[in-house]
């Protein structure tokens, strides 16, 4: 293995170890609203969570780590890994996804999927109690996804 074949994977396995450690937050503090409420949330949790510092905190912190997540892999794991893989990534974020898929990584509209979900999230949904409660079971479902993302690339590593 050449030098820089080393310094490429020493970076998948840096940013893979970063979208983990955002991933497990994730899922801890679903753990931590599942032990109140039932997932997919419905209103009536939703309403009762909000009067609750502790689970809003929680469902800040699924937010948060949902689009920390979504960044730390769109940004950086992605790119890392087609490098460590000796592929070009001076291209458009569209061949790269398409070459993730041939490579059994993730589907191009999952993915697109979870980047919407991510703009979603950047707006001001803390107006509209039905577009957060939108959002926090849609992270709920897209979170096997991520998860099975990550997999994929620690198999190839």
């Amino acid at each position: 293995m050449g030098n820089k074949t080393l310094i490429y994977r020493a970076k998948v396995e840096q940013n893979l170890k970063e979208s983990l450690k955002h991933l497990k937050r994730l899922d801890d503090a679903f753990g931590q609203l599942e032990l109140y409420y039932n997932m997919p949330l419905e209103k009536k949790s939703y309403q009762d969570m909000l009067n609750s510092l502790e689970h809003l905190a929680y469902s800040d912190q699924i937010i948060y780590r949902f689009s920390k997540l979504q960044d730390s892999i769109g940004a950086k794991l992605f790119k890392s890994l087609l490098l460590f893989q000796g592929e070009n990534v001076n291209r458009p974020f569209l061949d790269i996804l398409n070459q993730l898929e041939k490579m059994d990584i993730i589907e191009v509209e999952a993915w697109f999927e979870i980047r919407d979900l991510r703009n979603e999230i950047a707006h001001d949904y803390e107006d509209s109690d039905e577009v957060a409660i939108d959002i926090l079971n849609a992270i709920f479902e897209l979170k096997d996804e991520l998860k099975a993302v990550l997999e994929a690339v620690a198999r190839l590593v």
